[in-house]
């Protein structure tokens, strides 16, 4: 565990670059709206990382349950020097849904040794989290240069298109990419290939179907961390978009389908009730659930289709002993 960031100042080795304007008061309200007026009811699971979310979710990696981000930290101790092999001796690197930037460190630090100076291109929505978490790096890597990405992916894609310096080093570790369904899998890919050019690599986590006893303590944890981060969803309509959830009314649901290769997670309404959220009323029947999050386990003829239909090639994958998660690296077909 590191030491919080420090305060927001400026830094001339940290530059934050915007795409276009995103309010993000504004999607999340619409996004809310949208997906609470479907049947069945829905809200994207980006919205969990306000920053109570964000620091129930590192408290979730530390939970025994929570095998994933203990997993990716052995492998990545592991196996760095292999992986590191497949990347040329030069690079920059890329990450997507950088957040907190822990378990990257390592490879940061891997690379810095071997090659001086490093560009770090973190994208994020949250330009405080980039900032904050990217001045903890700085002070910990001198020779660290970032250049963050406030954007959401497809537009952070778009601008990553052209001709780039060096070869890069894309990077989605955790379990980020069972958050797309398969077909959206293939197409954040797809378009993470159209803008890499031959000698860059992509570094992809990917987390493997198992037990669903595994899986569902994982996302159902007997402490009940998952379940506040989950209810802390409600918790942020209450604070931001003028809702009335009475968090009590609603209980954290979580079941690994094998039939679907996913987890899901929902927030069960525990009686009829309608909820206020700004001027609208929002009816709910008992027993009626949001549906939150699907998480996506892959089993390897399903990861190795996704990746072939993205246009990418496998060039090496490290486990764990049991197989549980996998690091793969891709590169452009």
């Amino acid at each position: 565990m590191h030491p919080p960031a420090p305060p927001l100042r400026s830094h001339p080795r940290l530059q934050l670059h915007h795409s276009a304007p995103l309010d993000l008061h504004a999607s999340f309200a619409q996004d809310v709206a949208i997906g609470l007026a479907k049947t069945p009811k829905q809200i994207p699971p980006k919205y969990f990382y306000d920053q109570a979310g964000s620091l129930l979710f590192e408290e979730i990696t530390r939970l025994d349950a929570y095998y994933l981000t203990r997993l990716e930290r052995v492998i990545l101790a592991q196996g760095l020097r292999d992986i590191l092999a497949l990347v040329p001796a030069r690079v920059a690197v890329v990450e997507f849904g950088s957040g907190s930037a822990d378990k990257t460190r390592a490879v940061l630090a891997a690379l810095m040794a071997r090659q001086g100076r490093l560009d770090y291109i973190p994208i994020d929505i949250s330009s405080s989290a980039v900032a904050q978490y990217g001045q903890t790096l700085l002070a910990e890597f001198p020779d660290l240069h970032i250049q963050g990405m406030i954007s959401d992916y497809p537009q952070a894609i778009q601008r990553l298109g052209g001709a780039a310096e060096s070869p890069r080093l894309f990077l989605f570790l955790g379990s980020s990419l069972g958050n797309f369904t398969p077909e959206e899998s293939v197409e954040f890919l797809g378009n993470v290939r159209a803008v890499m050019g031959k000698e860059d690599r992509f570094l992809l986590g990917a987390d493997m179907a198992k037990d669903p006893a595994v899986l569902n303590a994982a996302y159902d944890d007997p402490q009940g961390v998952t379940a506040r981060f989950n209810v802390n969803l409600l918790a942020r309509i209450n604070r931001e978009l003028a809702g009335g959830f009475e968090l009590s009314r609603f209980a954290h649901r979580a079941w690994y389908l094998p039939e679907h290769h996913r987890v899901e997670m929902h927030l069960e309404s525990l009686e009829d009730q309608i909820v206020p959220v700004g001027a609208r009323g929002i009816s709910f029947r008992k027993g009626e659930t949001i549906h939150t999050e699907n998480s996506y386990k892959y089993t390897p003829p399903l990861l190795t289709t996704i990746v072939q239909q993205s246009g990418l090639v496998p060039l090496g994958q490290w486990s764990d002993e049991r197989g549980w998660f996998t690091l793969n690296m891709l590169g452009p077909a």
